[in-house]
């Protein structure tokens, strides 16, 4: 028996989506090359009215192998995840975990004071306070108002 279904566009669009969704969820942990395994740096990127706050989820990473720069309100983090020595006489079931280089560059939407950055790693996370520079930080303007002096107004009859 056959079932007989009303075409809807709408539905053949969603069931093309989720498709295409699971299909570059697949591919997006690939390695681009199996040498140097290159992926994506997950960054959070938040501003305050004085700094932008980047963490960068780096475990695993030794913090003399980053190297972070800021040229031109670009910043770029790149460190190393190095290759441990494989077990002697052992057959891999698994092995998903990444070593080599990797690196990401985002461009901060204003000029920063490149000299002011801060930088603290703990438990694997990279946190970057990267201070504004003066030009550009919001100035509050006070508005100044002359004061009238009150007196008394004298009626002329």
């Amino acid at each position: 028996m056959t079932l007989v279904r009303r075409w809807d566009p709408f539905r053949e669009m969603a069931e093309l989506r989720a498709t295409m969704d699971r299909l570059l969820n697949e591919t997006r942990n690939l390695p681009v090359s199996s040498e140097d395994s290159i992926w994506m740096l997950p960054l959070d990127v938040s501003e305050t009215e004085d700094a932008f706050i980047v963490k960068a989820s780096l475990p695993g990473v030794n913090p003399d192998d980053i190297d972070i720069s800021i040229t031109e309100n670009v910043l770029t983090i790149k460190a190393e995840i190095k290759a441990q020595k494989e077990i002697e006489n052992a057959r891999y079931h698994l092995q998903e975990r990444r070593y080599g280089t990797f690196s990401r560059s985002i461009t901060l939407p204003t000029t920063v004071n490149a000299d002011a950055v801060d930088a603290v790693y703990e438990n694997g996370v990279l946190t970057l306070n990267i201070p504004k520079a003066e030009e550009v930080k919001p100035r509050k303007i006070e508005v100044h108002t002359h004061k009238m002096i009150e007196g008394e107004s004298s009626k002329v009859d």
